[in-house]
């Protein structure tokens, strides 16, 4: 378990983690595939209530190896677009949609994941990217006029709230989550 726990926090690689344990690197590989699923928690039942929910979303670029997935984007040099919805208030991984190449926009992706179906009933908040998908996302400026002044406090709102996605991905990019157990 501590080898696989090593293995999603740090970037060694399976030849690096060999002599730390006193293993093979085949050794490694094994029990990495064997005890990395076994390690996964199985989402917990959410209880129904009567609370209004608030969720957000976000795409996040993620470095791939398999080539079949990714795309060559504008941030890493071959990645995958992958949608997450987070719970506002819990901060927990509500859904998450299947990779999509890493050059197509956000909003194309979260149209074509299959999410708008999971989130049916929710209010969903998102970033910018998001214009024209019906999820609420902050006030535009337009050219020569400026927001008004409950626009800027919605806007300053919607960013401290969508804070909370941001720092998920932080997390789940930290500890590799996304790239080796899509």
């Amino acid at each position: 378990v501590l080898l696989v726990a090593v293995y999603y926090r740090t970037n060694l690689t399976m030849r690096q983690l060999a002599p730390l344990f006193g293993i093979s690197p085949a050794t490694v590989c094994r029990i990495i595939h064997r005890l990395g699923p076994l390690l996964a928690l199985e989402p917990a039942p959410r209880p129904v209530a009567d609370v209004e929910r608030l969720w957000i979303v976000d795409g996040t670029l993620i470095p791939v190896r398999d080539r079949s997935v990714g795309a060559s984007s504008r941030n890493y040099r071959f990645s995958a677009n992958v949608q997450v919805i987070v719970d506002a208030d819990t901060r927990l991984v509500v859904a998450s949609a299947r990779p999509a190449p890493g050059n197509k926009a956000d909003a194309h992706v979260w149209r074509e994941s299959g999410l708008p179906a999971a989130a049916a009933g929710t209010t969903v908040i998102a970033d910018g990217a998001y214009l024209g998908t019906g999820l609420i996302v902050p006030h535009r400026r337009r050219a020569g006029r400026p927001l008004l002044r409950g626009q800027e406090e919605d806007n300053a709102e919607h960013r401290r709230v969508r804070a909370r996605v941001e720092h998920t991905f932080a997390r789940m990019k930290n500890w590799k989550i996304l790239r080796d157990c899509r």
